[in-house]
């Protein structure tokens, strides 16, 4: 059976074949998709991996029709298709569903899926309306109550309505732009559960954009793996391991390795949290009641869906934050965040957005990695007289103990890629051998396997010598994987703590989730 719209022809029993042929798009002198070639079979899930910069953004804006490649086609039943805009390619029932909400937050679920439609009458008759919308919502795969706006939904609710305006629109492709960033393990189980089933009935085709493994091989049929803008590898998941996968992304053979977990020592404080409170920006309350301790030679990692205290917490840490109620102890002594005071104590950091939050951008790398000591020997004589040539000496031996890749010490900062930024504020904090406490925050947020892979073996390091780490991040699987213990942090409270060796991840979930 089949359908026309807008002298468009399109399967309604099957999800059509899609294949991009040979597809090349340059920026200016640099190629950013080169000669690349990937199908998307009917009723089939597709991974598509890659590290940061490999071209997968850039493959599907290209499908979607966001941009025009250089050359190249793409197919839908092996016929050579136009296609230069979104409007384009949900003409042939492609849709994209993207990392961040685009919903509107005063309207309700309803409305939303209404404005989600390209083409609709001026006027719209509501009663017809949502007799419609009752009778698509009783066969979707989610189902959520089109009258709630869309600010009183969870996380996990608002990337199912996500899901349903592609399915509203007809689309009979998804594809999922890094889809579960946002959610709990169970949120992320359920709708990738849901969609699987969908494909499975053949009523979809789904490509998605990950970077979790344990994502792609519970649930995708097969994978494209892009590398540097070419093509790296194909298979199908039952063929190829979690090592095959990660050779085709980074060149060389990957061995899933365990952290070396650090041996057991006497437990000494360096990080105490006492009843801690804190609001946020908008006067509500960010922070309320949290007790912590971190002691020396361990990490401890903060779980949390975001929104839920995180960002105040490492703030009011930091010291750009005020607590309005509480006390932190360092060493055991009163410690109120001041310059001063963390390099009494040896305090170090490693922010969320180092870009923004870590660096002054114009300034090259060799200022930024002397932020912490250009006022002191041997880079300063006094508190004023900068040594330049002892400042780029410093930052030659940290770029190369780092393998910080820039064009030259006096490169500005700001024109460093995303991993090699996190680097350099990594060989700040961490090239001094008297660390005491470390507070990372989402550090690896964003970055290739390989930066993400080097930044987790410093941490680990950093810990194995003694030093303190409170790791907060939104990476459950990052936590899991190199702290020693987790907490899970909800609504401005603790509400779950274990051992990494103990912890039970559908309990964390549910945690994350607000159970």
């Amino acid at each position: 059976m089949t359908a026309t719209t807008s002298n468009v022809t399109i399967e309604t029993t099957k999800p059509p074949k899609l294949e991009v042929i040979g597809m090349t798009k340059r920026f200016g002198n640099m190629t950013a998709l080169d000669n690349v070639s990937i199908t998307l079979k009917p009723g089939t899930f597709h991974a598509l991996l890659g590290e940061n910069g490999a071209g997968k953004s850039t493959l599907v804006k290209c499908i979607m029709g966001f941009y025009t490649a250089d050359s190249g086609k793409v197919l839908i039943n092996q016929q050579p298709q136009k296609i230069t805009s979104p409007r384009d390619a949900h003409k042939y029932g492609i849709g994209m569903v993207y990392q961040h909400f685009t919903s509107i937050p005063a309207m309700t679920v309803a409305e939303n899926l209404v404005l989600s439609c390209l083409e609709g009458p001026n006027i719209i008759n509501w009663d017809a309306e949502y007799d419609r919308l009752l009778l698509f919502m009783n066969s979707a795969p989610f189902h959520l109550d089109l009258h709630t706006p869309i600010y009183q939904l969870a996380a996990g609710q608002k990337q199912k309505l996500e899901i349903l305006k592609q399915l509203y629109l007809k689309s009979r492709i998804l594809i999922l732009d890094e889809p579960t960033s946002v959610l709990t393990p169970q949120e992320a189980d359920e709708i990738l559960g849901l969609l699987r089933e969908e494909v499975i009935a053949e009523k979809l085709s789904v490509l998605m954009i990950s970077h979790k493994f344990r994502e792609v091989t519970a649930f995708a049929d097969e994978v494209t793996v892009l590398r540097k803008g070419k093509l790296a590898g194909y298979g199908t998941i039952k063929n190829l391991s979690v090592s095959d996968m990660a050779e085709m992304m980074m060149g060389e053979k990957s061995e899933s390795q365990p952290v070396e977990k650090q041996a057991t020592v006497a437990k000494v404080p360096v990080l105490e949290i006492r009843n801690l409170h804190t609001n946020k920006d908008n006067g509500l309350v960010g922070i309320s009641g949290v007790n912590l301790v971190v002691h020396a030679g361990e990490i401890v990692g903060i779980a949390g869906v975001s929104g839920n205290g995180q960002k105040e917490l490492v703030e009011v840490l930091a010291g750009q934050r005020a607590a309005t109620a509480g006390e932190i102890l360092v060493n055991g002594e009163n410690y109120k965040a001041t310059r001063a005071e963390m390099y009494k104590h040896q305090i170090f950091s490693l922010p969320e957005e180092p870009l923004k939050n870590a660096c002054v951008p114009n300034m090259s790398v060799a200022e930024n990695l002397a932020l912490r000591t250009f006022d002191r020997p041997p880079q300063a004589v006094g508190s004023w007289l900068l040594i330049n040539q002892v400042i780029r000496q410093v930052a030659q031996g940290l770029i190369q103990q780092f393998s910080i890749k820039t064009p030259s010490p006096e490169t500005p900062i700001v024109n460093l890629s995303g991993g090699n930024v996190q680097r350099t504020v990594l060989a700040r904090e961490l090239s001094s051998e008297k660390v005491k406490l470390l507070i990372a925050a989402n550090p690896c947020f964003g970055l290739d396997f390989s930066a993400v892979s080097f930044i987790h073996d410093q941490i680990v390091d950093a810990r194995n010598r003694g030093v303190a780490i409170l790791l907060v991040s939104e990476d459950l699987d990052e936590i899991l994987k190199i702290a020693d213990r987790v907490l899970v942090l909800s609504e401005g409270k603790f509400f779950y703590e274990s051992a990494i060796v103990d912890a039970d991840v559908v309990e964390i979930g549910k945690r994350m989730a607000g159970h």
